[in-house]
């Protein structure tokens, strides 16, 4: 195991995260949340960079501008990692440092950053990317009386005469 595997481990271990080891230099983790319940994400340690990659969303229905408006808007706050979209236009939080910066301190910071980032861009993501179907799958609920819980974040997008109903 190299060096940067071996920190890699220990600083997982060390902060109990939930993590996979596939392959020498890989490391599939998966952190926790609150409003997007767990972010996936690989750590991949190559000769010249070790890279962050975390899928954040998949791609957005609608308002595509605004959300892009919004990551980039927020790529100039974050430490380390920055938003990114992939050839289908999923949302990922993306990073590279050289491999003599991965130190516990560094990929705690790095972690944390994309756990923070992830966790509270989520809902305002969604809420931009996702409306229509936010109202739809409201009124749906709605309509068989099933729970409403995890739509709560989202009560001041819907329609006044669908608010407050069936809680």
């Amino acid at each position: 195991m190299t060096s940067v595997d071996e920190t890699i481990k220990s600083t997982l271990d060390d902060r109990e995260l939930v993590y996979e080891h596939p392959a020498p230099g890989r490391f599939f983790v998966t952190l926790p949340g609150t409003k997007k319940l767990r972010t996936n994400c690989w750590l991949s340690a190559g000769k010249h960079a070790l890279t962050l990659e975390a899928f954040v969303c998949r791609n957005p229905d609608e308002a595509h501008e605004r959300v892009y408006r919004f990551l980039l808007h927020r790529n100039a706050k974050l430490y380390g990692v920055h938003y990114t979209i992939d050839d289908r236009g999923d949302i990922y939080l993306v990073g590279k440092v050289p491999p003599t910066a991965a130190t516990p301190d560094e990929l705690d910071k790095l972690l944390g950053q994309v756990l923070d980032a992830a966790d509270n861009d989520f809902n305002t993501i969604v809420e931009l990317g996702f409306a229509t179907s936010i109202r739809r799958e409201y009124a749906w609920r709605v309509n068989r009386g099933e729970s409403l819980a995890n739509l709560k974040p989202f009560e001041h997008i819907l329609p006044p005469d669908t608010k407050n109903q069936n809680e």
